[in-house]
């Protein structure tokens, strides 16, 4: 999978792509992040990529032109959803992960300032998404968090992918509690039933935990 990250800090994300499950998928080549600098696209001698609003509105606005060749660059290398990260987009969840792991190539814009310009969003972006209900100063962290998300996902990437089809969301709902040794932690022990050895009752634990955790804490998931 093929990722295109359109930003104005592409330094943010030098430690971010050396580390954990991301770096293992681009080691195995699973994974391709290319860094596209924004700023490099602007026509403009000082290299500016915003500009003050129409309307008299305060905060700056990122200028499109820029933003247009970027995108139209890196498009070149193949046809591709283009997203941006917005408050305004619909939630990140990890449906929308699954379906977007299996793109050969997507290209991510992180915005700065106080948004880009609306004929960006009409003319090239293809999906809108949002961590949730904040503001961030940039796209950046929000693009790592999709970039991890879909990273783990990859073919090879996780040691056992088993492992990532029990966890909170792939089923609708959230995880069960998980526990390792010692047996018995600060007068806590491990539930008897995951001791006993039997596959059957073990997996009717899980899913009876997962729904009243589900149940307690994130009913709208029911």
């Amino acid at each position: 999978m093929k990722i295109s990250v359109l930003s104005l800090f592409p330094e943010a994300f030098t430690g971010f792509l050396n580390t954990s499950m991301v770096a293992r998928a681009l080691q195995k080549g699973a994974l391709d992040v290319k860094l596209d600098d924004i700023r490099t696209y602007s026509r403009d001698k000082h290299h500016q990529t915003d500009d003050y609003p129409y309307g008299g509105f305060a905060g700056m606005v990122a200028t499109p032109q820029p933003l247009w060749d970027a995108i139209k660059a890196n498009l070149k290398e193949g046809p591709a959803p283009v997203i941006y990260f917005t408050p305004q987009g619909r939630r990140l969840s990890q449906k929308i992960l699954l379906d977007y792991a299996t793109e050969a190539h997507v290209i991510l814009i992180c915005g700065h300032y106080k948004e880009i310009d609306q004929r960006i969003r009409r003319l090239a972006v293809s999906d809108e998404i949002s961590l949730g209900d904040f503001v961030l100063s940039g796209g950046e962290l929000a693009a790592q968090v999709f970039i991890d998300g879909v990273a783990r996902l990859q073919t090879g990437v996780l040691s056992d992918i088993t492992s990532a089809h029990s966890d909170s969301f792939y089923h609708g709902m959230l995880g069960f509690p998980c526990y390792t040794r010692p047996e018995v932690f600060m007068g806590q022990t491990v539930p008897e039933v995951l001791r006993g050895g039997n596959h059957g009752k073990i997996e009717e634990w899980a899913n009876a935990q997962a729904k009243l955790l589900t149940k307690t804490r994130r009913p709208d998931l029911l």
